[in-house]
Parts: structure tokens; sequence; C-alpha cells
């Protein structure tokens, strides 16, 4: 067991290079490198949650700001032995967290940007004291600064703070341009902008219903500040997804969008196999498979990409379990899912059934503002719920997987959210219809198709398509395969035990208004086409009959 700590939950650069007890690093510094040699005007590196953003942002950020003294921070880092290590605290840099940006209302969530801002304003503003302040280069930026001294502070006067932000909202939308020419005007150097979790206050603003109203003072705000500024010398933003074309970004000329199918920065965010090796090992761990199982399945343009928040909580607990749970994109990706059409379900269900889908995917537009398959699809990937094994860009296919069990731990929620059942009672379900209860099965079960109704009416293969969703649940245990492709010789789910002290699943479903005739049809055609051939040991065989919101449901187990 080595000395160095583990930085869960720190994700500052300086904090962690400073710490009293040396704190493991793995070093990302050549990612300095690739940024100066890209030298794109604008970019936005689109990644998941806790794939390490925020620390690279704040190293990028200390490694150019030219009001820090960096080189201990950096001593023995991959980046000082490259010509670019004379480019150390050189720049001018605004660097922006819109992480906490959130709020109940649109002057809400206007007012936390607001207060983002005067930290850097405040930061900046002790260098700039000697100035002549009456200098047009200067004076927008101190009457702003003075805007923000006056904001109320006290707990108790959140609404008169609020108020105030929308007095003066112009000056609020034009103050990251009012910094970068006072900056620029004092240093003589074009100023960095980092931008972190740039879409965090777009994603709060659309799961509370306004959207549309904050991403017009949004658009204006990033726009003034990025588009065409003499006074800027590049800026980088972080986030899971793009907002799309026609929203803020329209005004922006396209800026470049690094996601996790570009070359561009692909060993950057997450944990490369070699990465992964090295830090379990340095607490005595190692990279077996069914580490591997839990974390590793995530690749970013051909870079094998481990989940970095789990290893560390994984090097740190040493049990093998999810970690990478309620982070802030679970509330969209379940909204959005149960916004879903059919074609995403029926791909979906190709998904669990056999463990890949092919797919139409955008990665580059929002679910929210597109709400389509093909952007779900990407809103997914992007969110790190999936990942992307092949491309065929000739005709827009992509094949997706869920990465590992981990993360099919967390499609259980989604699962579950789409049946309109908790997940413990879902869960509770698939246990009875394990150990036979088939009483407290179809209980639960029953009432599921009550409330997926509204869904399900008139739509072909609907229930046999949800059940596929559920056992996603049972994959530890149960090879699953479904007939919803082909539908030639085969029950509708095969669901074979992987453990004998479980039985083998057939189901057959039938539709239609005779419920109790279309059950035992449904069960009988198990038998005459012999469904279960292969199979060896406890078979339980179910036919269910549905009509809207009434089913039934006959059983019986063979032993074969």
């Amino acid at each position: 067991m080595r000395n160095k700590i583990l930085p869960i939950g720190k994700d500052d650069f300086r904090i962690i290079r400073e710490s009293e007890k040396e704190s493991y690093y793995v070093d990302k510094t050549m990612m300095i490198k690739d940024f100066l040699d890209c030298g794109n005007f604008v970019t936005l590196i689109t990644r998941p949650r806790r794939f390490g953003k925020t620390l690279n942002m704040t190293m990028i950020r200390d490694f150019f700001d030219i009001e820090q003294k960096s080189e201990a921070i950096f001593k023995g880092l991959s980046i000082m032995d490259t010509e670019y290590a004379k480019r150390i605290n050189t720049i001018p840099v605004v660097s922006l967290s819109f992480k906490g940006c959130t709020g109940k209302t649109v002057e809400a969530i206007e007012a936390t940007l607001a207060e983002e801002m005067f930290k850097e304003y405040k930061r900046h503003g002790k260098y700039l004291q000697g100035v002549d302040q009456t200098d047009d280069s200067y004076l927008r930026f101190f009457q702003t600064l003075t805007i923000f001294r006056n904001i109320p502070v006290e707990p108790n006067l959140v609404q008169e703070k609020v108020q105030h932000i929308q007095r003066h909202l112009a000056d609020v939308q034009n103050s990251l341009t009012y910094l970068l020419e006072a900056l620029y005007t004092f240093y003589h150097i074009r100023p960095i902008v980092l931008i972190d979790e740039y879409d965090a206050p777009i994603i709060d603003a659309h799961q509370r219903g306004f959207r549309t109203e904050f991403t017009d003072f949004y658009a204006s705000f990033l726009t003034n500040a990025l588009k065409g500024n003499p006074h800027l010398g590049q800026a980088l933003l972080t986030g899971i997804q793009r907002v799309a074309k026609e929203s803020i970004f329209s005004k922006l000329n396209n800026p470049v969008v690094c996601t996790v199918l570009s070359k561009q920065y692909a060993s950057c965010f997450g944990l490369t196999e070699t990465e992964t090796s090295t830090l379990l090992e340095h607490y005595d761990l190692e990279l077996n498979n069914e580490v591997k199982a839990y974390y590793d399945g995530y690749c970013f343009a051909g870079v094998d990409i481990y989940n970095p928040w789990s290893i560390l909580n994984y090097a740190n607990e040493k049990i093998l379990k999810p970690y990478w749970i309620k982070t802030s994109t679970n509330a969209l990706i379940t909204e959005s899912v149960l916004k879903a059409n059919y074609l995403f379900y029926r791909n979906f269900n190709k998904l669990i059934a056999h463990g890949e889908a092919t797919v139409s995917l955008n990665l580059e537009a929002s679910f929210a503002e597109l709400p389509r398959a093909d952007t779900l699809w990407g809103l997914l990937v992007n969110a790190g719920y999936l990942t992307v094994t092949r491309v065929d860009y000739q005709i827009n296919g992509f094949t997706v997987r869920i990465p590992n069990r981990e993360i099919v731990d967390e499609f259980k929620g989604v699962v579950s959210a789409h049946a309109k059942l908790s997940s413990e009672l879902l869960q509770e379900m698939l246990m009875a219809l394990m150990q036979g209860e088939m009483d407290d099965f179809f209980e639960i079960y029953q009432q599921l198709v009550i409330e997926s109704t509204s869904y399900h009416d008139a739509k072909e293969n609907a229930y046999h398509m949800l059940f596929l969703g559920m056992v996603i649940h049972l994959r530890d245990l149960y090879h699953i395969s479904s007939n919803i492709e082909s539908g030639h010789g085969r029950s509708d789910l095969i669901m074979e035990s992987k453990d004998v002290k479980y039985p083998h699943i057939v189901i057959e479903f039938k539709e239609g208004a005779d419920v109790e005739k279309l059950k035992n049809k449904a069960l009988a055609q198990i038998h005459e086409k012999k469904y279960y051939t292969g199979l060896v040991g406890d078979i339980l065989c179910l036919g269910i009959a549905h009509d809207k919101k009434v089913c039934q449901l006959v059983h019986e187990m063979i032993r074969v």
C-alpha cells in the first residue's frame, strides 16, 4: 500500500497538487499541447459527467494564468519536458464553472450566473486597481464590478438579489465581453476563456420548463463574448452535449465540437487502460476481468477508456459495485426516454436482447430541442450510458452497446421509469417470476399494464418490447433472446438461466379481445412448437394475453 491519497471529490488541479499529503494524480497535462496545437477559436468538448472535465479545465487554467505562479505544481509533469513549458503563466485566463448555475426561475438562474461572473471580476479586479478607470477600455468593467458588489448577499434578501440583477441584466449579459476587453487592454495579450459545464443551466432550465426563455439570455451572453471578439484568444467549453445549432450556437459560427468520436482529446478524459492498471497497482489491486466488467467498456475514438470516478472509488473501498450514480443527467435521461417514439423503443429492446444495436446517431444536437430517436441515442452516448463500437458514416449507422455492469444498473432506473414502476417494485416482480411465485408476479404485472396503457395502445409487439426492456435487470442471471426481429420458429422471449437454482423462462404474448382464449393459445403454442428445445432443467412456460388494460396469464412449470 502506497501513501498517496486518492483525490475523491476533489476536482481542482492546484488543490490536488498542493495537498499537504501527496495526492495521486494521473498526468493529463499533454492536453495543453493539444489545445495549443489545435488553435481553434472556440472549442466545445462533450463528455459524460465525472470523467475529469473540471480537473482538466482547472489544470489548463493554472498552467496559462498570468496571475499565478505555477511552476511548482507542474513540476515533474509531462508538459514541462516539452517546448510548451515556456508558455506557463503567460496568458490571462477567465475561468468559469456553470455547474451550480441552477434555479427555480429564469431570473434565479441569471442571478447565479451573475454571481459566478462576480468571482472572476473580483479575482482580476485586484490586478487592475491602478489603471485609469475612466478609460473606455476599463470603464464598463468597473461599472459592472460595482453592480456585482451591490448584489445583496443576505439569505433573507433573495428576492432583492434577483431584482437587482434584473435591473442590470444588460450589463450581466455583456459582463464577459467587458472583462475580456479590460484584460486585453491591461496585458496586451488576448485572454483564454474556459467555461466548464456550460450546459448545466440549460439542462436545469429545460427540466423546469423555461429553457426557451433562458436560452434567449444565455445565447446573448456567450455570443457577445465569443463571436468575432478581437479581445479573445481562445475559448474552451465543456458539457455533456451540444445545444442545437439553431439556438445558442447559431450565432457562434459553429464552434469545433469534439465528441466521444473525435480523435482530438480522445485520451484526455477518463482513464486509459495503462493509467487504470498503474493506479490500481499503486493501491495493491489488479486490473482483472471482473474490474473490467464493471468499469471498462468505453471507446472514445478507438481509445479504450475507464470511468475515473468509479476507479478512484473502487481503489478506495476495494469493493466491486456501482459508484457512478446519481449524476445530474439521470433525470434528463429518464424524462427523454419516457418521451421516446416507437422507433427508439424497438432498437432499445434489441440493445437489451442482444447487447448491442445499430442506430442512427446525432451527437451534435439536443434531444430537448430536437426530440427524435437519433438525438436521444446521441444523448445516451454523450451522457455515458452507451458507447459506440462501430461506425459507418455512409449510412449514418452506429453500433452502440451498454459499456459495463455499472451502467446496466443505471439502465434499471431508466427502464423502471419507462414502466412507471419504482425500481424496487420492478425488481420484486422479476424476483417473483424467477421464484415461480406467479400470484405475486401477476399482481405487479397487472399494475404495470394499467400504468403503461397510454403508450401501448394499438402498437405492435408493445408489451413484448416493454417486458424485454425490463429484463435488463436479469442480465447477470439469464441469457435473453427474442424473436422481435424475425418471429420465425421461436418464442417471443426466452430467458435461459445461468444458475441451476432458477428456472428457464419461455414467454409467448398474444393480443386481442378474448384474453382468456388467447392466453391458453399462447401456452399451447409454446408446447406445440417446442420453444424450449435445447433447454435442460426446470422451465417456466408463460402465456400472456393483453387487450389494452386487461391482461390474463397462464403458466406451467415443466422439467426436461
